[in-house]
């Protein structure tokens, strides 16, 4: 039986981008539930190149509106994972190893084609493996599905006939999209080539529906060739594919970039001829790097999933996702240590909002409604900084600094405190100290450091943490009013002269966390250059 569209509030009132998803689908289900029992959602792979950090954004999102719908549906769910690996390898991607053992492979299915790391089956194999290892590291709950798999045990048998039947209306919805010569020769379907195991752009002469095969003119052996259309003997162009697997598997939702928003609209066009309802779509913004170019899986741009991760924890790069998916945003490393700390900042104030400002928080939806408990943790920008400064390469030592403040605080205590402290350490080591360039203080500057050095040293330690923090930020900006320098300026110029960096944590936690001793010897080091 249908579930009501009137979800209970407060899950119907909100405006999350996830719920208004979920509201639109469901809507959609309403006139006629799906005959297979559940609601499909999918995502697609091309695993051609390394996956990237966008692949699995589309994951993600598409779970949050699955999660979502949960709320307000009682309607089972699941997600297909798509992998198109019977896809041809047409270029050599330009970060894997063994290019020339790729380059005497193209044209073959990439489920055919030689691990060039030398750890699975098919290079197919590999990438697929790189994506289901992230996701699991996830606790995403999937269902995979390789193209390769799919086609050869021919669960899209039945569906590849009725592309057969309607070959010539797909041909004419497709080829005014196509250039004049490729135009003369466009089919659906793509033969695998018995003797080389080569994904053939072949010209079809005939087609016969009764039989489920088709005649080709071989590009290659300049003859014609009849093959059955099943079985994996014949995969289809990606536009077709698209709408067939839409077609195969009953899909009801799923998502694309912009960059294909024009190919939706084509596939759903062909779905209909399939005589088959289009899944609804939803179209987001592309990731750029930091010269504001599309991230490629193929040129391994931007930042990879494991970069990522080995600077910050997981459920930052959640987070980084979450934000205005309709939205392009640029995807640079820098941006790691802010976006850590804005998902710090939404987590503290899920535990003081309203069930109903909790519904349109981030954190509700990348912890599934259960974001983990309170606890007074420093930002990521302050643990990064501390194990910089300190030279430390071991989480104890960012623990004592922690501790100084929070003697309860413990890594059993805060598992998420606990991978702050070990993220920051490698953030500080690979990215803050490789990056330092200390600035020569003028002499104006050297009369402040001076005057902010003999305020620190003067300063009374035995305060409790808030009332040491607000006297030795006073003492930040008290110096620069004195020494005449704007404050805007005051401040980076710190950075540069005590972190050499162009930006840092606020100084006044900073040098309460750090010590006050330590923070004196920090400044005497900057006004001896």
């Amino acid at each position: 039986m249908m579930a009501s569209t009137s979800a209970p509030p407060p899950y119907s009132q909100s405006q999350a981008w996830p719920f208004i998803e979920a509201q639109r689908l469901l809507a959609s289900c309403a006139h006629k539930p799906p005959q297979k029992g559940f609601v499909a959602f999918a995502t697609g792979y091309g695993p051609s190149g390394l996956p990237h950090i966008g692949t699995f954004g589309e994951v993600l999102r598409t779970t949050m509106v699955q999660h979502a719908f949960s709320h307000i549906s009682s309607l089972k769910t699941t997600l297909y994972t798509f992998s198109d690996d019977m896809d041809a390898l047409r270029s050599v991607p330009d970060n894997v190893p063994q290019p020339d053992l790729l380059q005497k492979h193209l044209g073959m299915p990439l489920t055919s084609i030689p691990d060039p790391y030398d750890q699975y089956d098919s290079f197919g194999a590999h990438n697929n493996a790189m994506l289901r290892r992230f996701l699991d590291s996830f606790g995403f709950q999937y269902d995979f599905q390789s193209a390769t798999d799919n086609y050869k045990r021919g669960v899209y048998d039945k569906t590849l006939l009725t592309v057969l039947e309607h070959h010539e209306a797909i041909c004419a919805l497709v080829r005014p999209t196509l250039g004049p010569e490729r135009r003369k020769t466009y089919s659906p379907f793509l033969p695998i080539c018995p003797q080389r195991g080569v994904v053939l752009q072949a010209r079809v002469i005939e087609t016969h529906p009764a039989q489920g095969t088709l005649i080709y003119h071989h590009p290659i052996d300049d003859k014609p060739i009849e093959t059955p259309v099943t079985q994996g003997h014949c995969k289809l162009q990606w536009k077709a594919d698209w709408a067939m697997r839409w077609s195969a598997r009953d899909i009801d939702y799923e998502m694309a970039g912009k960059d294909l928003s024009e190919s939706v609209t084509l596939s759903a066009k062909i779905a209909r001829v399939l005589g088959k309802t289009p899944p609804l779509s939803f179209i987001y913004e592309l990731f750029l790097d930091e010269q504001g170019e599309k991230i490629s899986k193929s040129k391994g741009n931007g930042l990879s999933i494991e970069e990522w991760l080995d600077d910050a924890p997981k459920e930052s790069l959640a987070y980084f996702m979450y934000q205005h998916p309709k939205r392009a945003k640029r995807l640079y490393r820098a941006l790691v240590a802010r976006t850590v700390d804005a998902y710090l900042h939404e987590l503290d104030a899920f535990n003081e909002q309203e069930p109903q400002q909790r519904l349109d928080n981030p954190v509700w939806h990348i912890h599934r409604g259960e974001p983990p408990a309170p606890f007074s943790r420093p930002d990521f920008t302050m643990l990064a900084n501390l194990a910089s400064a300190s030279g430390a390469d071991d989480p104890q030592i960012l623990w004592s600094f922690i501790q100084k403040f929070e003697p309860k605080a413990a890594p059993h205590k805060d598992a998420l405190l606990d991978t702050l402290v070990a993220k920051a350490l490698h953030y500080a080591q690979h990215r803050l100290n490789a990056d330092k360039t200390y600035d020569t203080p003028t002499a104006t500057e050297r009369t402040a450091l001076q005057a902010l050095k003999e305020k620190i040293e003067n300063t009374d330690s035995q305060q409790d943490t808030e009332a040491l923090t607000k006297t030795l930020q006073a003492h930040v900006y008290q110096t620069a009013h004195d020494c005449d320098i704007p404050m805007k300026q005051w401040f980076s110029r710190l950075y540069r002269l005590l972190l050499g960096q162009e930006s840092g944590p606020r100084l006044g936690s900073f040098v309460a966390l750090y010590g006050l001793g330590k923070s004196v010897q920090l400044i005497d080091e900057a006004l001896k250059r």
